[in-house]
């Protein structure tokens, strides 16, 4: 099974470099003018799961996510964490307080120019079932 996160941004170009400087991710494909549509894919080679940003030329759509509209990411050793922390700012990301306290416990939250919201969460995550 593979991920696939698509959002509408106010600008492509600019989000494709803040994601890829800040999460280190590389453009998988783009395209133009695919039926009024822009858009650029970015992931890893190595990860089941890739953004799709778009931007539709004929009808734009407003970015419009909430506080708790998050993407996570868990980085659980320090000097990554603290790597990839500065990357995100470094890119042009910036910090903000998260609305769910809990996210400040272990990780910091960045936002883009739309307001989407990465946290950048100094742990491991699993996905096998919790008991």
């Amino acid at each position: 099974m593979h991920l696939r996160i698509a959002r509408p941004v106010s600008n492509l170009s600019h989000t494709a470099d803040l994601y890829k400087r800040g999460l280190g991710l590389e453009v998988l494909g783009r395209f133009a003018d695919h039926q009024g549509f822009d858009g650029v894919m970015l992931g890893s080679s190595e990860a089941n799961f890739h953004f799709e940003f778009t931007d539709c030329r004929s009808h734009p759509v407003a970015p419009a996510p909430t506080p708790e509209d998050l993407l996570v990411f868990y980085v659980p050793e320090k000097e990554a964490w603290e790597k990839r922390c500065r990357a995100m700012l470094e890119a042009g990301f910036k910090e903000v307080e998260p609305f769910n306290v809990y996210w400040s416990r272990l990780g910091r939250t960045f936002e883009d120019h739309d307001g989407y919201r990465v946290v950048i969460h100094q742990s491991h995550w699993s996905n096998r079932p919790q008991t």
